[in-house]
C-alpha cells in the first residue's frame, strides 16, 4: 500500500509530464507567480483520454481520486511552475488592464513529437489580477468549453482544447449558488493581442520587444527575426485571423466576446464564454447576454477581427519603425491584406460546401443568393447545406419555394461547368458540411442535467460531436433544430 508521499509522487510524475517552461524565463513583469488554491472535494467528471494520448500522457495510471487531485490543482505535476499571465484588452471597444483572474498556467508540456503546449487550469482560484473576483468557475461554463472546444477540434477548426473537468465540491456565487469546477485547458500558447497591448499601454517598449522576440522564436521560427520582426509577426497574425474567422463563419459559429484579450496570436479559438452555433441563418444573430448592441453578432465577426488586428498594429507601431509615418505605412499595408485574405478563404470554403472544385467570377453572387434566401425563409444553416449534399432533395415546406428551386437550377448549371462526377461533388460537400453541430438547446439540456449530478447527456453529446461529418443513425437526434419551446436566446459568460 503506497503511502501519501508515494501517491503524490505518482500523481506528479507517473503519467508522463515533460515540462520545459520558457514563459517563466521572461522578465517577471510578464506574470505573477501564484499557485492554485486547493479545493475541498475534487471529483473528475470528464477526462479526455484521446487528447492525453496525443500529448504523451497516460492518465490510466491514476485512480479517479488521483486524477481529481491532479486536474483540480490540489497536487501539481512535477516540473510545473504556476503563474498568472499579465495582459490587457479592448473589452467592447474600451482598453482595460486585465490578466489571468481565474486561470493559472502550470507550464509548457513538450509532447513526444516535440510540440510545446501550455497546460492551464481555469477556475483554479484568485490571482493578483482577479480584481476582487473569486478566481473560481462554475461547472456549466467549464463543461460548455469542454464540449464546444472539442467539437471545434473535430470540425477541423484551430482551437484550444480541453483535457479535463473536475468538480470542486464547493459552490460559487453567480446569479445563484452554482457547483464549482476546474477546467484543464491545452493551447499552443496563451499569448493574446491583449498581451502586446499590456506593454504598449504601459509604454514598456523593452517588454514589448522581448514579447515579439519570444513569440517569433516560439511560434514562427521559420521567419527571419533580423528582418523587421514586428512587421513579420503582424503579417503572420493577420493571415491566421483571416483563416480562422472564415472557418467560424463557414460552420455558423459565434464566439460571442471577441475582445482583444480573447484573440490568440497563434490563430486558435480561445475563451469559450457565451459562444454558440447559429440555427436559422441570420447575420444579426447574437446569443451573448452582455452583447446588447450586437457588436459581436455572427455577421460582424469578420470586421471585428479586422478592428482587433488594427489594435494589434497600434501596439506594435513603435517597433515597426522609428519613423512614425513609416510605421503607420507598414501597419496599414499589413492590415490592408486582411479583407482579401478573409474573402478568399471564405469563398474557398463556400465553394467546397457547394461541391465546386473550380473558381468562377459569379460564385460570390451564387453563394450570397442562397444566403439571402436562407435569411428570408429562416432556413437552418447547417441542415440546408447538408441537405444539398444528399441524393434525396431536402424534405421541408420551405424547400418547395420557387426561389429556392430557381437557385438550385443555377447551382446545378454552375456545377456542370466542371468535369467532376456528382458523387465526387457530394463527397466534397459531405466533408465540408457537418451533419451535426453542438446545438445550443442540446448543450443547455446536457448542462442542466450535469448540474444535478447526471453527466450521461454530456458524455453522449461529446461522443457524438467527435464525428461531426459522419451520418451515424444513433446521432440522428443531434441533427434536429430546436422547437420553439427549446430555443436558447441567451448564453452567458460564466464570470
Amino acid at each position: 500500500m503506497p503511502n501519501l508521499d508515494q501517491t503524490c509522487l505518482l500523481i506528479r510524475q507517473g503519467i508522463g509530464w515533460r515540462f520545459d517552461n520558457s514563459y517563466i524565463r521572461l522578465p517577471n513583469r510578464f506574470f505573477s507567480l501564484i499557485a492554485p488554491t486547493p479545493v475541498t472535494a475534487p471529483q473528475i467528471v470528464l477526462l479526455n483520454y484521446a487528447l492525453a494520448e496525443a500529448l504523451g500522457l497516460d492518465p490510466h495510471k491514476l485512480s479517479k481520486a488521483e486524477a481529481a487531485a491532479l486536474f483540480s490543482g490540489n497536487i501539481l505535476p512535477d516540473g510545473a511552475e504556476p503563474l498568472a499571465q499579465a495582459y490587457a484588452g479592448h473589452q467592447y471597444g474600451h482598453l482595460t488592464m486585465l490578466g489571468d483572474g481565474r486561470a493559472i498556467l502550470l507550464g509548457e508540456h513538450v509532447t513526444p513529437a516535440g510540440q510545446r503546449v501550455d497546460i492551464q487550469l481555469k477556475g483554479s482560484g484568485p490571482t493578483p489580477f482577479s480584481r476582487r473576483g473569486d478566481g473560481r468557475a462554475a461547472l456549466g461554463p467549464m463543461l460548455r468549453e469542454y464540449i464546444i472546444s472539442e467539437a471545434m477540434q473535430a470540425l477541423g477548426i484551430p482551437t484550444t482544447r480541453s483535457l479535463a473537468v473536475v468538480t470542486t465540491g464547493e459552490r460559487v456565487i453567480r446569479e445563484s449558488l452554482l457547483p464549482g469546477a476546474v477546467l484543464t485547458r491545452v493551447a499552443a500558447s496563451h499569448i493574446r493581442i491583449g498581451t502586446f497591448e499590456y506593454f504598449a499601454m504601459r509604454g514598456d517598449w523593452d517588454g514589448l520587444q522581448a514579447l515579439v522576440t519570444y513569440t517569433l522564436r516560439r511560434h514562427d521560427s521559420d521567419l527571419d527575426p533580423e528582418d523587421k520582426p514586428a512587421l513579420m509577426l503582424l503579417n503572420r497574425v493577420v493571415e491566421r485571423q483571416a483563416a480562422l474567422i472564415s472557418q467560424w463563419m463557414l460552420v455558423g459559429f459565434i464566439h460571442g466576446v471577441m475582445n482583444t484579450d480573447n484573440i490568440s496570436i497563434v490563430g486558435e479559438t480561445i475563451d469559450y464564454g457565451p459562444c454558440a452555433f447559429m440555427d436559422n441563418y441570420d447575420p444579426s444573430t447574437v446569443f451573448s447576454s452582455i452583447d446588447h448592441s450586437g457588436r459581436y453578432a455572427y455577421g460582424n465577426q469578420p470586421k471585428i477581427a479586422h478592428w482587433n488586428l488594427a489594435r494589434f498594429a497600434e501596439a506594435l507601431l513603435p517597433l515597426l519603425s522609428t519613423n512614425e509615418s513609416q510605421a503607420i505605412t507598414y501597419a496599414e499595408s499589413a492590415l490592408d491584406r486582411y479583407p482579401a485574405l478573409y474573402q478568399a478563404a471564405w469563398l474557398d470554403g463556400m465553394r467546397k460546401k457547394l461541391g465546386l472544385y473550380n473558381q468562377e467570377s459569379e460564385d460570390d453572387a451564387l453563394i450570397n443568393s442562397l444566403l439571402d434566401w436562407m435569411r428570408q425563409h429562416k432556413a437552418d444553416y447547417t441542415n440546408t447545406f447538408r441537405a444539398l449534399a444528399s441524393v434525396v432533395p431536402p424534405m421541408s415546406e420551405i424547400y418547395e419555394d420557387r426561389a429556392f428551386n430557381e437557385w438550385c437550377a443555377d447551382w446545378h448549371a454552375r456545377r456542370s461547368h466542371q468535369q467532376i462526377s456528382d458523387d465526387s461533388c457530394r463527397a466534397l460537400m459531405r466533408a465540408s458540411n457537418p451533419d451535426i453541430i453542438p446545438r445550443n438547446h442540446q448543450v443547455e439540456r446536457a448542462l442542466v442535467t450535469a448540474a444535478q449530478g447526471d453527466f450521461a447527456a454530456v458524455n453522449r453529446l461529446v461522443a457524438a460531436l467527435a464525428n461531426p461529418y459522419d451520418e451515424i443513425p444513433e446521432h440522428l437526434e443531434y441533427r434536429s433544430p430546436p422547437s420553439q419551446q427549446e430555443r436558447v436566446s441567451e448564453t452567458f459568460c460564466g464570470t
